[in-house]
């Protein structure tokens, strides 16, 4: 079979570019002599081209086989990715799979095996194991925004997938993080790195704001959710009479979040803040009672829904994100007659919303209540091996558990929680009956 023959100077023309990029050069350079290229590069720098460059490179014309993977964090990187790829008119099939719409539509367009297939962890792997993906051919494997990845907590599946590709030769990486694992079930020997990081080494907060048409920006605060997508947010709100209300709204409007105020039960708020942290919530609305000492990785989002009183207040919120080695975004909503406080220089970018609305994609996980805990002898092995002996689950459709003293909470893979609950109703837990039931 002969590779594709495709000249760099067409693709360019097709997507309107007038030259390569440093970068895109450098990387085009490497992976004609390397098979594993760790490639290191801000967001926005144009690396998304300087791997699809080389990745068309190593395909084979008129295989009608799969030929290559492309596995990235979330739905909206693929989608863009393919955009880009379709823009290169190669004349090769592209198919993209990501959760939240129907599985069916991937698998007519998965009959005719595309010659590159783009997706996240946890659809590619359920492709694979129902058979719907042939990877015997596969041998180009990009992991792109890798670190992502791996915060988003997709190691399992990644490593699931990889060992699925008996064909893979070439390896490339893209990471936005210098001092980055990798992992021994990614294969990378004696990679090549190409690095186009501008050296930032402190975590980036980036400030913006919205201004509301209507006083109560209630309408707004839907329309920049939508627009922010499925990540990790958190609405700040000045009294705890609001946090039930906004809640209340963004739920009627078909968007899943959870509460946390000082006027909760216990119980209540372990449940809210779990299902925050475990990823059955992505939206946590709250008082400033969340703005310290909550200890919540990867939080991308601060939302400033109600504008905080203080300079301290502001700083304390925004804490929240941008720790570690991540990046975060701090938003001020603010309605008519409201204006930047002082304490906030330069003044923010403004983010000006899209006029159409598409609701973000579900969680994939949900979260059952365990009425027993620590002082019933009960740990996290027990559950494991509960839920996997009783309930049928698989390891990687169990997630993230917390214990506590009377209870315990365990996210599960939504799309299993019915028949797992259904399973254990009558099983004994440490030879105990014990209720369990999804968490409210």
């Amino acid at each position: 079979m002969e590779h594709s023959s495709f000249s760099i100077a067409d693709i360019l023309s097709n997507l309107q570019i007038g030259a390569l990029n440093d970068m895109q050069q450098a990387s085009l350079e490497t992976n004609s002599t390397s098979d594993a290229v760790v490639l290191l590069a801000d967001t926005g720098s144009g690396k998304t081209l300087a791997f699809l460059l080389p990745l068309v490179r190593s395909l084979k014309k008129n295989n009608n086989v799969s030929q290559a993977m492309i596995i990235v964090p979330a739905r909206e990187l693929a989608l863009q990715i393919e955009r880009v790829f379709k823009s290169m008119k190669t004349g090769f099939k592209v198919t993209c799979c990501y959760g939240g719409h129907l599985r069916e539509t991937e698998e007519n367009n998965l009959k005719e095996a595309p010659e590159l297939i783009i997706g996240t962890p946890g659809r590619l792997g359920d492709h694979i194991r129902r058979g719907n993906i042939n990877t015997a051919h596969i041998e180009t494997l990009v992991l792109d925004e890798f670190d992502k990845s791996l915060e988003e907590g997709f190691e399992k599946e990644m490593a699931f997938i990889i060992g699925s590709l008996p064909a893979l030769k070439k390896r490339i990486l893209t990471s936005a993080t210098e001092a980055l694992d990798i992992p021994e079930f990614v294969g990378l020997e004696n990679p090549t790195e190409i690095n186009f990081l501008k050296g930032e080494k402190s975590p980036a907060l980036a400030v913006k704001m919205v201004n509301s048409d209507d006083p109560d920006k209630s309408e707004t605060l839907f329309r920049l959710i939508c627009a922010l997508g499925n990540r990790s947010t958190i609405i700040f709100c000045n009294q705890r009479e609001f946090v039930g209300e906004v809640s209340g709204m963004l739920k009627d409007k078909g968007i899943l979040n959870v509460f946390y105020h000082g006027a909760m039960e216990q119980q209540e708020r372990d449940a809210a803040l779990c299902k925050f942290r475990n990823g059955s919530s992505n939206i946590l609305v709250t008082t400033d009672l969340a703005a310290r000492g909550l200890d919540i990785p990867n939080i991308r989002y601060i939302i400033h829904y109600q504008l905080p009183h203080t300079k301290e207040t502001f700083v304390h919120r925004n804490g929240r994100t941008a720790r570690m080695e991540a990046s975060g975004t701090a938003i001020l909503m603010l309605a008519p007659g409201e204006r930047v406080p002082d304490y906030i220089s330069p003044a923010p970018e403004v983010i000006t919303l899209p006029d159409t609305t598409v609701l973000p994609q579900k969680p994939d996980w949900t979260t059952l209540f365990i009425a027993a805990g620590k002082k019933d002898k009960v740990n996290k092995v027990d559950i494991v091996g509960f839920l996997s002996h009783k309930g049928m689950l698989k390891k990687e459709d169990i997630g993230i558990i917390e214990v506590k003293d009377f209870f315990s909470f365990v996210a599960v893979r939504k799309s299993k929680a019915g028949a797992t609950l259904h399973l254990i109703q009558s099983e004994r837990l440490k030879n105990k009956k014990v209720k369990i039931s999804v968490a409210k």
